[in-house]
């Protein structure tokens, strides 16, 4: 045991600035190591688990160095290139490593708040040759007592490092921790049972089935249970599954079990539950597919990032898979990155086929000891490895160690960036920085790129790839504008459906093909309006107004969370007269079910989608064809594959036309054309109709042509004239305080302190953004707009100087500021 004073920086999932620097007890000198978790005291009492990225002799200046207080890992749980990533996003994205890690480190691996020890176990329980001494002691002090502090435990064995004995009686299993010191990661075990190896010979087990036979029967149907799920009479199986199949209680498997017959073994298990699949071979390419295959390849040897652009329907996937498996052949990893959970479902099962228990899922749908489980799987070598994972942006953090693929379907998605907490990341870009660090290769797949990244390609920083045609010679779907306003006039309009988008609903659903509708907009209605004088409710805490919910007959707040009854009465002007106005995907749920009585409708919002198992679900029951009419927000538009949708319907195309946001068209495109390729995707051609009060605008237009290239020049030429992106980097400041006026005049000063910094050109605002108060905080913006050329750290530095100096001004510092890097 090396007798050298040691001490560790460590990062510690909060918003400070530095690592902290603490003393490494001598008992655990030969055991701590970079990339391991310890428990550290921050103030007095406040414990957290951080992670080790320096050990060395050196001792910190202005402080004295605490003692960590337990260490948690035998090996490290994240790897050097982890490390370096996270350094990389705390700098790009301007937050603090420790909020980076905060995000990172699953919550199953992290600890909570008191440090507090409770017996496992009962102490006559305890076999005295296991533990030592001073173990005992402990034990025998929780045997009177519920529980112990870690001071309380050093206090009574009087030393001080008290670490390895507690890890000591942890990993024994003889003690649990409480509260916040509390590993909430634990494997999961599973009790299997196994026919003893006295009874595996045919002879003895004849003998033995003729003896149950004779006096218990019912342990003779577990024993056959048994050998008809295990027919190798060795594996084992689960005690719950077996005794399920047997229609038995415990009490018959612990008879068998004390007659010697069984033997019951404690097994780790995974979680996640895998489905065993018989393993597809890779399906053969069609010609366009093949020919993107080989320019893929081919743009790897130049480039280290590569769009796909193929447009929906043309077997982007199949692509994919045939990477994957050329990736696996070589022995590295790949991470395949979607934006929405809901695409998951569908696409794990694909690869499942393709390769079996090798496919881990990462998102936040999965409970925390899940994320967890993955980690851990990930981390590993060998066969428990995960050498594949699907996951939304957070899979980004995973501790991979020979990644070779990234692939990052639907890359054009906003859902790809993080908006609260910090870091607020894009997971497409920090994929790229990703796959940099460890020499791997990028794919970027879309059916309508985003501005920046096919920009990116004719600036030859990114390779190009085009398939024009849908696989097995599907063609485009037929794409229609219903004129809202023309039908309001001749009185055609019903509800919120013309005339002839029902036409074509009745026509699809007696065809025997199913509807997808689209309204990015949840709840009932949006609006809950007194028709005398027009009052309107809003929100407590928000500058918004309630959006109506009649299933539960709440007005909601959709930014806070606030929810209240709706009003029998105005409360401006005492009317009774009130009406909801607008539609939202529940009232077209219910205006549909009176408009075809007839038709299965079900909706697919976040609403409906609450549950784990939401998505699967509802996607499972319409790829049965047991819905008709699917109704849903942005969830229906991405990535969706099914083979009977033969049409699409967009209720209302001038809501996304007319968003407050230069990204607006550009977004309103990609929707549209996303939904429509749901539509006609196998053998016959689907079609899409789109609502709107402006037929002839110049962006529909595009969507009727499937003109992504018409929209590009359009768009280039208005963002180069206004100088937003791919022409300069944007970071938006956001200024958030409880007094409006004290605010605005705070905003000024800073925008003007930021100008004298960065020259008046790059500043823009203060402003107020388009809802200005949010869980009664007020907001102003600033913009900063930087050129593309050079790096922008000398500027962010800049920027974080004059925070700095605002938070430091005791007049301002209540004023609370974010930074948001390349904001969606």
């Amino acid at each position: 045991m090396s007798d050298l004073t040691l001490f560790v920086d460590v990062v510690v999932p909060v918003a400070i600035p530095n690592t902290l620097t603490y003393r490494v007890p001598r008992g655990v000198n030969d055991s701590v190591g970079f990339g391991q978790r310890v428990i550290v005291r921050v103030g007095k009492t406040r414990l957290h688990t951080a992670v080790i990225k320096r050990v060395h002799s050196e001792p910190p200046l202005g402080y004295t160095a605490k003692y960590i207080e337990l260490l948690l890992d035998e090996v490290p749980i994240i790897t050097s290139a982890q490390m370096s990533h996270w350094e990389w996003m705390a700098s790009y994205y301007m937050c603090t490593l420790g909020e980076v890690l905060g995000m990172a480190l699953p919550a199953g691996l992290k600890l909570a708040a008191e440090s507090k020890l409770v017996a496992a176990i009962a102490l006559q329980e305890v076999d005295q040759e296991q533990v030592s001494d001073n173990e005992y002691l402990v034990l025998e002090a929780l045997e009177l007592r519920s529980e112990l502090t870690i001071a309380e435990v050093a206090e009574i064995l009087g030393i001080k490092t008290i670490q390895p004995l507690i890890k000591s009686l942890l990993d024994k299993g003889f003690v649990m921790t409480v509260d916040e010191v509390q590993e909430r990661y634990k494997p999961k075990i599973e009790t299997r049972v196994r026919l003893h190896a006295d009874f595996r010979s045919d002879n003895d087990l004849h003998q033995l089935l003729d003896r149950l036979g004779q006096r218990a029967p019912k342990q003779l149907d577990l024993v056959m249970a048994l050998l008809h799920i295990d027919p190798s009479r060795c594996e084992g199986v689960s005690r719950v599954a077996l005794q399920k199949k047997a229609q038995c209680t415990s009490s018959v498997t612990k008879a068998l079990v004390e007659q010697g017959v069984l033997q019951l073994d404690q097994v780790e298990v995974d979680r996640i539950n895998h489905a065993r699949h018989s393993l597809t071979p890779l399906k053969p390419l069609s010609r366009a597919q093949a020919q993107a295959y080989d320019e893929i390849k081919s743009g790897f040897q130049k480039h280290a990032v590569v769009l796909l652009h193929g447009v929906t329907g043309s077997g982007k996937t199949e692509v994919y898979v045939k990477l994957i498996k050329e990736t696996l052949d070589r022995g590295e990893q790949v991470l395949f990155l979607l934006p929405e959970i809901a695409l998951t479902t569908q696409l794990i099962n694909r690869l499942q086929n393709y390769f079996g228990s090798d496919v881990g899922v990462y998102h936040s749908r999965f409970n925390q000891q899940e994320r967890a489980e993955t980690w851990m799987r990930v981390l590993k070598t060998g066969d428990n490895q995960y050498p594949i994972v699907i996951g939304a942006r957070s899979a980004l953090f995973l501790p991979f160690a020979k990644l070779g693929l990234i692939i990052v379907d639907e890359e054009h998605e906003p859902s790809f960036k993080q908006y609260d907490p910090a870091p607020r990341y894009n997971g497409r870009d920090a994929a790229i920085v990703l796959a940099h660090a460890h020499k791997a290769k990028v794919l970027l797949g879309s059916a309508t790129p985003s501005i920046e990244s096919y920009a990116n390609c004719h600036n030859n920083r990114y390779g190009l790839v085009t398939i024009n045609e849908r696989f097995g010679d599907a063609v485009m779907p037929d794409v229609v504008c219903a004129d809202i306003r023309r039908e309001l006039k001749r009185k055609t309009m019903r509800e919120e459906f013309t005339s002839l988008l029902i036409e074509e609903m009745e026509q699809t659903i007696r065809a025997g093909k199913q509807v997808i509708l689209f309204q990015n907009r949840r709840g009932y209605a949006p609006l809950w309006q007194c028709k005398e004088c027009g009052w309107v409710p809003e929100c407590t805490r928000c500058d918004v107004s309630l959006t109506y919910h009649k299933v539960h007959h709440h007005l909601n707040c959709h930014y806070c969370g606030y929810t209240e009854q709706p009003p029998t009465a105005c409360k401006s002007c005492g009317s009774h007269d009130l009406r909801s106005l607008g539609f939202g995907t529940e009232k077209i749920e219910e205006d549909l079910a009176e408009l075809l009585p007839g038709a299965r409708i079900a909706r697919m919002d976040f609403d409906t989608t609450r549950s784990k198992n939401a998505y699967s679900q509802l996607l499972q029951k319409f790829d049965r064809q047991e819905i008709d009419i699917l109704v849903g927000t942005q969830m229906v538009t991405k990535g969706l594959d099914f083979e009977h949708v033969g049409l699409v319907g967009v209720l209302n195309a001038d809501m996304l036309l007319r968003f407050p946001d230069f990204r607006s068209y550009e977004r309103a495109f990609q929707l549209m054309v996303q939904v429509s390729g749901r539509a006609g995707r196998k053998n016959e051609r689907g079609k899409v109709v789109i609502q709107t009060y402006d037929p002839e605008h110049w962006v529909l237009k595009m969507v009727i042509e499937h003109d992504f290239e018409g929209l590009y020049r359009h768009e280039v030429l208005e963002r180069q004239k206004f100088a937003y992106p791919p022409f300069t980097r944007l970071i938006r400041l956001s200024l958030r305080h409880k007094n409006s006026a004290f605010l605005r005049e705070s905003a000024h000063l800073f925008a003007n302190s930021l100008r004298q910094k960065l020259g008046h050109q790059r500043v823009v605002g203060p402003e107020a953004p388009y809802v200005t108060r949010i869980r009664n905080l007020y907001y102003q913006e600033v913009l900063i707009k930087l050129e593309r050329e050079g790096s922008p750290t000398k500027f962010k530095q800049a920027i974080e100087d004059v925070m700095a100096e605002f938070r430091a001004d005791k007049n301002q510092r209540s004023i609370r500021i974010v930074a948001d890097v390349d904001p969606a």
